[in-house]
């Protein structure tokens, strides 16, 4: 796989319910920065004008829907009058029509699961990241509204907090101890605190230790309160100790390796998956030596990663559409390929009592799938809304699965009935 196939998986992100591959963040500009051309038709000029003035026209010169998936894709961006939606969804329509996509696969099985979903306040918000907390409550990182919200599934009350520096492009999440909810600033180069009793924000500068250190990705918390966070762009995995604020980061041995996912064994030793290449690493908790392990397909790119109660990491192979398993004490790697296919695009993935769960982001619709380890059987479920792509997903306390539907603007509980789990 080249690198410039390798970026673009990097930066894929999907709207609606489909999977578009984003070439440029440049205003108005499409693959290579060349200018976009859109074509001319009632609706050009407010596409422009509505679309251009927060991305790149060519996130839809590169994609294709029908009119009611373009409207669904739109409506939760900007508020149009009626007139101009439908001009809009039928010039996009005419334009961009639907590209074909690998349909969902359905696998029954024995689980039943009951899908919630909630559409966030902020419209063009794109959900990032979930977290589920020990008192009910599930975040989210409104990356392109520069927010954090926070839903109760029980009332489906909101709330939206700002960032302290604007289009800071809040995108993963953790809580301390004490309740406070920890996120990374990916458009500012810092590690965010949200304070959620009074909404004050402490951020924790990447760029002021290293001015290379942009795009931090995911953070978490060891047992000892140190939190670890990845800097996919800066190629680094950094450590905050919370009651000193010093920060600490190292680069990984592999360029370009995009160090993504994060989790921490039961014995604190952090790791994670490298998007750029196709390994697994650990850190040293002590002295953050990077200790890597390479996976057997040189073209496997793991996207995110999980852990069940024996240390073994599990991984979302984005680019093959397949399910991974280290061991780390061995070096075992076992994989299967997921339901969907090869273009399923595997990604947020986690471990509730030592089941797989994750979601396929290639499909239409996305899917929910549960793997088995003990049976290694698939099972499968779409996602209402069609998901737009789940980037990431968190367990309750409960051991329900919560998710952040990011390109129809949506959070989301999956209810995980007669035994989700295998204890």
């Amino acid at each position: 796989m080249s690198r410039n196939v390798q970026w673009a998986l990097a930066l894929v992100v999907v709207m609606a319910t489909a999977a578009i591959p984003l070439i440029g963040q440049e205003r108005g500009r499409g693959r290579g920065g060349a200018a976009v051309t859109m074509p001319d038709g009632p609706g050009k000029d407010v596409v422009e004008a509505q679309c251009g003035s927060c991305h790149s026209l060519g996130l839809i010169t590169n994609s294709g829907y029908s009119r009611d998936e373009w409207i669904s894709l739109f409506t939760t961006m900007v508020a149009l009058p009626p007139d101009q939606t439908a001009s809009v969804a039928a010039y996009l329509a005419k334009n961009f029509p639907e590209k074909p996509r690998p349909q969902a696969v359905i696998i029954p099985g024995p689980v039943q699961v009951n899908i919630k979903e909630w559409i966030v306040p902020s419209l063009g918000s794109r959900p990032h990241d979930p977290l589920a907390t020990p008192d009910g409550m599930i975040w989210w990182t409104g990356q392109f509204a520069s927010v954090i919200g926070r839903l109760n599934p029980k009332t489906g009350e909101m709330k939206e907090f700002k960032t302290k520096t604007p289009g800071s492009g809040p995108h993963g999440l953790t809580a301390d101890k004490d309740g406070n909810i920890w996120f990374t600033g990916n458009f500012k180069g810092y590690v965010g605190k949200l304070d959620p009793k009074t909404g004050e924000v402490t951020e924790y500068s990447a760029t002021a230790v290293d001015p290379a250190a942009r795009d931090p990705h995911t953070p978490i918390f060891d047992q000892k309160g140190t939190l670890w966070f990845t800097l996919q762009g800066a190629n680094m995995i950094g450590r905050v100790n919370p009651k000193t604020s010093e920060m600490k980061l190292v680069t990984s041995p592999t360029a370009r390796s995009n160090p993504y996912g994060m989790v921490v064994s039961s014995k604190g030793v952090p790791f994670l998956v490298e998007f750029g290449a196709n390994k697994v690493a650990s850190l040293d908790p002590d002295t953050m030596a990077i200790k890597e392990y390479p996976l057997p397909a040189a073209e496997a790119r793991p996207r995110r990663i999980a852990i069940t109660s024996d240390d073994v990491i599990w991984y979302s192979d984005y680019a093959r559409g397949y399910l991974g398993r280290l061991d780390p004490k061995t070096g075992t790697v076992k994989e299967w390929p997921s339901p969907g296919g090869p273009k399923s695009l595997p990604y947020g993935i986690t471990s509730i009592r030592d089941v797989i769960w994750y979601s396929e982001s290639g499909v239409k619709p996305n899917t929910v799938v549960r793997f088995d380890p003990k049976s290694e059987k698939f099972q499968t479920w779409t996602i209402p809304s069609g998901g737009g792509v789940v980037r990431n997903v968190s367990v309750t306390p409960d051991g329900n699965l919560a998710m952040a539907c990011s390109g129809v603007n949506r959070v989301a509980l999956v209810e995980i009935r007669n035994g989700g789990g295998t204890r």
